[in-house]
């Protein structure tokens, strides 16, 4: 990986710019775990800000028997392409204390260690929010009391969907029979450590190093069911939503309801009321979507939603994001080979900037700052829906949201 220290003072020296860059290369390297997986492609130089991925479809089987001395016709090897337009992000800290410009600075190193973690999980956020509007997606069932229930929405799903060997086999079963690749020899899950908990309960699971040596390994591999090797990351996609009200998570009704107009006991304030606006929520277990909401204190507020409803008093109204009563649902990604593409950091897809010491001119006419930041061209795009499946469930941990 290579990116570029600008300084406007030639003080630093070809050990200092190697360590600090190679610092945040490897802090930001380490929460990757998005990006690992999918097709590379060179940043555009000097063309624009789109870049193109390009897709090839399968040739069909050709079962036509070859005729001696004749050759058979050629087949049209098909390609699409995919656009995406590339985007900047960046952060950066200000260093008041002076820089020992001769020696590794320990301010700089601990900046650079933090703006390498802040780029690394941005950049991977970007990754994972293309991949978790992918089509293709499985619910696990509610398992209680010996009774399994199958799911169809994300809001239906309870603290007993927990996820199993048996959904991670369905999927594996899905994408094999969708064509897709595996990569070196299995398929791939990014799963979150809540989630990993409940698998790694079941006979099935193998821990990561009684199959291969480190050296082997993709970065935070934990282990594995069948032939879907797991990567772990407490990045992974939570569907769970704000609180409804910056004093509540929930809501509840103070009158019975029949129809669409809803009377809240919370108060509601005026930026609370304009944040509804479209927001979606659980009532009774059925997915409604706020059209109307009015600011007030306890019993003059109230919320408009899209259908009728029927409530006794005090009926709570969950945010809709989640599943059932609010509860969070993690996505499992189990990903084949070319299922997505994503730009390099490499040739200024990551950048390192290093400002000393006097280098802002008047606009610093004391040395009085200096500064470290980051900046990186970034953008992901799923190639093909059917090489890739999404795993919603919940975890033992559904009361300890934690992310």
């Amino acid at each position: 990986m290579s990116e570029v220290i600008k300084n406007n003072e030639t003080t630093l020296s070809s050990d200092m710019r190697t360590y600090y860059k190679d610092y945040l290369c490897d802090n930001a390297n380490e929460n990757l775990v998005h990006d690992q997986f999918g097709q590379k492609h060179p940043i555009p130089k000097g063309n624009g800000k789109t870049i193109e991925f390009r897709k090839y479809s399968p040739l069909p089987k050709a079962t036509k028997p070859l005729a001696e001395g004749i050759t058979p016709d050629g087949q049209e090897l098909k390609v699409s392409t995919v656009s995406s337009t590339v985007s900047q992000y960046g952060g950066w800290v200000g260093i008041p204390d002076m820089l020992e410009l001769t020696t590794i600075d320990t301010n700089m190193v601990q900046a650079t260690e933090i703006l390498g973690d802040q780029a690394g999980r941005t950049l991977d956020t970007v990754t994972r929010e293309v991949l978790n509007g992918g089509t293709n997606v499985m619910y696990a069932p509610i398992v209680k009391d010996g009774v399994t229930t199958n799911v169809n929405a994300r809001s239906s799903l309870t603290a007993d969907s927990k996820l199993s060997v048996d959904i991670i086999l369905r999927a594996a079963a899905k994408l094999k029979n969708n064509l897709a690749k595996p990569i070196n020899g299995s398929y791939v899950g990014i799963i979150h450590p809540f989630v990993a908990y409940d698998l790694m309960r079941s006979e099935e699971w193998m821990d990561a190093h009684k199959y291969a040596a480190p050296e082997r390994l993709f970065n935070g591999e934990v282990g594995k069911i069948g032939n879907v090797r797991f990567v772990e990351s407490n990045e992974a996609k939570i569907f769970r939503g704000e609180d409804l009200i910056s004093t509540s998570r929930t809501l509840s009704n103070n009158t019975p309801v029949t129809g669409n107009g809803i009377t809240v006991n919370e108060e509601i304030s005026e930026e609370d009321a304009k944040k509804l606006l479209g927001r979606s929520v659980i009532i009774n277990g059925e997915l409604r979507e706020i059209t109307e909401a009015k600011a007030g204190t306890n019993g003059n507020a109230y919320i408009k939603v899209d259908e009728n409803v029927n409530l006794e008093p005090y009926t709570t109204i969950y945010p809709g994001e989640g599943g059932q009563d609010g509860v969070a649902v993690y996505s499992t990604l189990i990903l084949g080979a070319n299922a997505y593409g994503v730009t390099e950091l490499e040739n200024g897809g990551l950048e390192h900037i290093v400002k000393q010491l006097g280098s802002a001119g008047t606009a610093d006419p004391l040395n009085q700052r200096a500064s470290a930041g980051w900046k990186a061209t970034k953008t992901a795009e799923r190639l093909v829906e059917n090489y890739m499946i999404r795993v919603e469930s919940c975890s033992t941990f559904a009361d300890e949201y934690a992310n």
